[in-house]
């Protein structure tokens, strides 16, 4: 299948779709990832993975990634259908502040409104993955197990 949108819906009780991203999601304020729930999943899904990745952020690495990761999740079981605000669950990635776990939203000052995506996988296999995975990294050990996808985009920008 490749990286293509599928018919998966994303969605959030703290934000909608290109909605503004409460300050308690950020790391102006509790740095708490938000709710996440899905559904119209792809017959035989597995398992999931997210990620929260800004790409407005001024930021291109030697590898010729772009804009900055806030989030790598994966490893959530294919009956799981969202997440709880915070979640601290299933196995987590490492962001580009260079930690595991969620990383909210604080592009830098002065630099205007930043789209954050926040993505959900479905795949095929229920592969067991270690922790500390980059973004990169995890697309591409999942791309052959990729069956679905698709974003839920907020937006934040500091005063």
């Amino acid at each position: 299948m490749g990286f293509a949108l599928s018919d998966i819906q994303l969605s959030s009780t703290a934000f909608g779709q290109g909605g503004s991203i409460p300050t308690k999601h950020t790391g102006e304020g509790e740095d708490l990832s938000p709710a996440l729930s899905w559904d119209n999943v792809p017959d035989g899904t597995r398992a999931f993975a997210v990620i929260c990745h800004d790409p407005d952020a001024p930021l291109v690495t030697s590898q010729g990634t772009y804009g900055f990761v806030h989030w790598v999740l994966y490893n959530i079981p294919g009956a799981i259908t969202g997440l709880a605000e915070g979640s601290d669950q299933y196995t987590q990635g490492k962001n580009d502040f260079g930690k595991e776990g969620y990383g909210g939203p604080m592009p830098p000052n002065g630099h205007g409104q930043h789209r954050y995506y926040f993505w959900v996988l479905a795949l095929r296999g229920d592969i067991e993955l270690d922790s500390g995975l980059t973004m990169g990294e995890l697309l591409s050990l999942i791309e052959p197990q990729l069956i679905g996808m698709n974003r839920l985009c907020g937006s934040y920008q500091r005063d």
